[in-house]
């Protein structure tokens, strides 16, 4: 898409300038003309192409707590009475994110140019996913524009605390695991050569002995082939995840793994009800809500679920029956959700529920971490135990035997 500067009469009759981005010189005169401007100077600019070039080496991933910052300081300017152009331009400079800060530099611009807010925003579904955009549309065709954008803040701000704590629940195993594969081939590496030129020459080494050293020796001598393999078996285990079966096989035993698979599932379930309870707050008819909502959960199992439930409510059925069904859901959010749709309530109930899974979910993952803190360090032990009994063995056995001829 090129970006074009133009200079045209608005209604009024009046000079004004700007850019604005299309795929060609007729399609930006199209839009300048749906948004009431009639340009008599049209030409196209390099700049965006430099600055995108430029900021290939800067990208960065726009995070939760990004997009929080920003949609409440859009609210909140917007309740003041700025107009939405302005805001969204003073706010790409403000941002520390050079990858949003372009992003929203061509929402200005398209936005100026006569596009309406969500297809501006639309435009960037790397950095605005579909929930955004489809809150935004609503914000926007009701008036609340400023309203549905604090509800996102809120929405996001809570996202990120339960993703961080689920992170912090994966986080610990992971670099426990990795410091003690560091020690183990450090000990491989370095330890043992020493405790094998200690031994006596012609000594009996006991099987499991042996084996270290041959596993020493081979990863000294042939390191290369080590690395090449464990490279290898990463890329196959890689592409096999990211492949359609792989997925389907991850997905379907990510929410049954012992303990993990618990904060998972109630990680997956307070994400669907607080966006679910997101989007009808702010005017999202129930199925499209339904259909946005059940994606961003973070569980494919989930959302054919949630699928299912909103292809049944356009044939009349309720939303808790479907739910109840799949065996996905447990009763307690089934019930309460049956409650809602009752008593008119859903909201409401639906963000008490993602209330107490998200609280459920941080006091799981701080337990997580003292539970498995003990076992882990264990495990480390006997590890280097083994391995200095394993070295230790022979050279005992090399004394002894010493010991006795000399008698």
């Amino acid at each position: 898409m090129a970006l074009f500067r133009y200079e045209a009469f608005n209604i009024q009759g009046q000079v004004v300038t700007g850019e604005i981005s299309a795929d060609t010189q007729t399609a930006a005169l199209s839009r300048l003309q749906e948004g009431g401007l009639t340009a008599y100077d049209l030409q196209e600019t390099k700049e965006k192409t430099k600055k995108k070039s430029s900021a290939l080496f800067s990208a960065r991933k726009v995070t939760f707590g990004d997009l929080s910052v920003f949609s409440r300081q859009l609210g909140v300017m917007i309740n003041a009475g700025i107009p939405v152009t302005r805001a969204i331009s003073t706010l790409s400079k403000q941002t520390s994110n050079p990858t949003m800060a372009g992003a929203l530099e061509a929402i200005a611009r398209d936005v100026e140019g006569g596009s309406g807010l969500g297809d501006a925003f639309e435009r960037h579904p790397k950095v605005f996913n579909e929930l955004y955009v489809s809150m935004l549309r609503a914000g926007e065709l009701g008036g609340i524009l400023e309203t549905t954008l604090l509800r996102l803040a809120e929405q996001l701000r809570r996202d990120k605390q339960l993703t961080d704590s689920v992170k912090s629940a994966m986080n610990y195993p992971k670099i426990i695991m990795i410091f003690a594969s560091v020690v183990f081939l450090a000990m491989l590496v370095f330890l043992v050569p020493i405790f094998q030129g200690m031994m006596v020459e012609g000594a009996e080494v006991p099987a499991i002995s042996a084996f270290i050293f041959a596993w020493s020796a081979s990863i000294r001598k042939f390191w290369y082939f080590w690395i090449l393999g464990a490279t290898v078996l990463v890329v196959i285990l890689l592409t096999f995840i990211s492949s359609k079966t792989g997925h389907r096989i991850y997905e379907n035993h990510k929410l049954h793994l012992p303990v993990f698979g618990e904060i998972n599932l109630k990680s997956v379930i307070a994400r669907f009800c607080r966006t679910l309870a997101t989007l009808l707050e702010g005017g999202i008819p129930i199925v499209q809500a339904l259909q946005s909502a059940g994606p961003t959960a973070g569980s494919d199992v989930l959302a054919a679920v949630v699928a299912t439930a909103a292809h049944q409510i356009e044939e009349g059925r309720s939303i808790s029956a479907p739910l109840e069904q799949s065996g996905v859901f447990p009763p307690m959010v089934t019930h309460m959700i049956a409650v809602g749709e009752e008593s008119g309530t859903l909201p409401e109930l639906l963000d008490r529920i993602a209330d107490f899974y998200e609280e459920d979910v941080a006091l799981l993952s701080r337990q997580l971490a003292q539970l498995l803190e003990p076992f882990m360090l264990i495990g480390i032990g006997l590890l280097v135990g083994s391995m200095l009994i394993a070295m230790y063995i022979p050279m005992f056995s090399s004394l002894v035997g010493s010991a006795a001829t000399g008698g």
